[in-house]
C-alpha cells in the first residue's frame, strides 16, 4: 500500500497520482542527461570559436518537435514553449561556457607575455 493510499486517498487516484511521480522523476533524468550533453556542445562551441546560440538549428528543432508533439496527441504550443525555456537555458549555459573560455584564453596570452 503507498503512503497515499494509506492516508485515503482513492486507489485509482492513488496510482495516478505515482505514475506521474514515475514519469516526473524520467523527465528530471532526461533533463539532466540532456543538459551533460549541451554543456559538452558548449564547450565545443567554445573552443571552436562559434557562437552560443544556432538559430537556424533552433528553427528546425521547433519545427520537428511541434510534429511530434502532433503525432504524440500534445498541444504543439505547449511542446514549443517548452522547448523554448529549455534552449533560452542552454543558450544562456553557452554564453556562460564562452565568457570562460574567453577569460581564461585572455589570461593565459597575459601570463605568455610576462613571461
Amino acid at each position: 500500500m503507498t503512503i497515499l493510499s494509506a492516508q485515503g486517498v482513492d486507489p485509482e487516484l492513488a496510482g495516478l497520482r505515482e505514475s506521474i511521480d514515475n514519469f516526473d522523476a524520467a523527465l528530471i533524468h532526461l533533463l539532466a542527461e540532456r543538459f551533460r550533453c549541451t554543456q559538452r556542445v558548449g564547450e565545443l562551441k567554445a573552443r571552436k570559436g562559434l557562437p552560443p546560440s544556432d538559430p537556424d538549428r533552433e528553427a528546425r528543432q521547433v519545427k520537428r518537435l511541434r510534429n511530434l508533439a502532433v503525432e504524440a496527441k500534445l498541444d504543439p504550443d505547449f511542446a514549443e514553449k517548452f522547448l523554448a525555456f529549455v534552449v533560452k537555458e542552454v543558450i544562456r549555459h553557452h554564453r556562460t561556457i564562452a565568457e570562460s573560455v574567453d577569460h581564461t584564453t585572455t589570461q593565459k596570452h597575459d601570463t605568455e607575455r610576462n613571461d
